[in-house]
């Protein structure tokens, strides 16, 4: 029988790279309240000791904190301080408050950004209407896995194929969460969001309300954040859908735009 072979040097570095990112994307899904080593390794799908690994070598370099009473693992301050150093070359929420605040303005309904982060969608944006039933409103800075939200199933419906299946794949186990939400359910609204050519969804990111989204695209023309509109149930109704939507792709072009110069 022929034994394993250890990976290339090179191949083995990158793989420690891609589960470290993945471990600070971990943690990040469960700030502020931070997460143990064993539900690390669960999530991550790793041996304990390699778990344990991971985080003491992104703990030494300051990009994970260790509670000394709870033993949880939170997001260190050098991803603060890279976060302040990125911001200047690409700060969309700075650059999309004008435009989502026009948006919210128009429809009378809350209005978000979403910034694609690995697997997942960030609020990074939002803005209330004037309409006075507002909904209950996704947090800033929350984070969901593609396909739950509006955004984060603008983002993923517009992704390649394959991509899109691998996504779905690694986000399947974390749906369960969001009511009866599963990876069929999720393949099913992408490609429902593929023949319409914008996104809609509802009661998965936050009960009894109903939200379209749109993709933004980079000068790569990949998919990089989501602009959407938010209501409750009774009022996103298929006509008013079919009447907010040329406001939608005003806002989605206009956001392109700018972030393209």
């Amino acid at each position: 029988m022929l034994s394993e072979r250890p990976a290339p040097p090179d191949v083995a570095g990158a793989q420690t790279i891609s589960r470290a990112i993945r471990v600070l994307q971990v943690i990040a899904a469960q700030a502020p309240d931070g997460m143990r080593l064993v539900d690390v390794a669960r999530q991550m799908n790793l041996e304990r000791p390699t778990a344990h690994r991971l985080l003491k070598a992104l703990t030494v370099e300051g990009m994970v904190v260790q509670d000394t009473h709870t033993r949880r693992y939170s997001l260190g301050p050098l991803l603060f301080e890279l976060g302040i150093l990125a911001t200047h070359h690409f700060n969309l929420k700075e650059v999309s408050q004008p435009v989502v605040a026009r948006l919210a303005e128009e429809t009378g309904d809350t209005s978000f950004v979403f910034l694609r982060s690995g697997h997942d969608a960030v609020c990074i944006s939002r803005i209330q209407g004037s309409y006075p039933i507002q909904t209950p409103s996704v947090p800033l800075g929350s984070r969901q896995p593609l396909g739950v939200s509006a955004g984060g199933l603008a983002l993923l419906a517009a992704l390649p194929e394959h991509e899109m299946a691998t996504v779905i794949k690694a986000v399947a186990p974390r749906l369960g969460a969001y009511g009866d939400l599963d990876a069929d359910n999720v393949l099913e609204l992408c490609r429902q969001a593929r023949a319409s050519g914008y996104a809609v969804t509802g009661n998965h990111a936050v009960p009894g309300v109903r939200a379209i989204g749109l993709s933004i695209f980079n000068a790569a023309n990949s998919p990089v954040a989501a602009i959407t509109v938010a209501a409750t149930h009774g009022r996103m109704t298929d006509q008013r859908i079919a009447a907010i939507l040329p406001h939608l792709k005003q806002a989605a072009r206009e956001l392109t735009r700018l972030l393209h110069q």
